[in-house]
């Protein structure tokens, strides 16, 4: 999955996520994650936190 870092999700509600930024921030910093942390990312389909 690529998601460019300015990508922005709007939900339902209204609310504004900014998820690019959250997938660049997570995978930057994927070596301070948990393992179920990672297990989660990488059950969503992010191939990175599976590494």
């Amino acid at each position: 999955m690529t998601v460019p870092r300015a990508h922005v999700e709007r939900l339902e509600d209204g609310t504004e996520v900014k998820l690019g930024v959250f997938l660049s921030n997570t995978k930057s910093r994927r070596g301070k994650l948990t393992a179920d942390k990672r297990a989660t990312l990488a059950a969503l389909g992010l191939e990175w936190a599976a590494a």
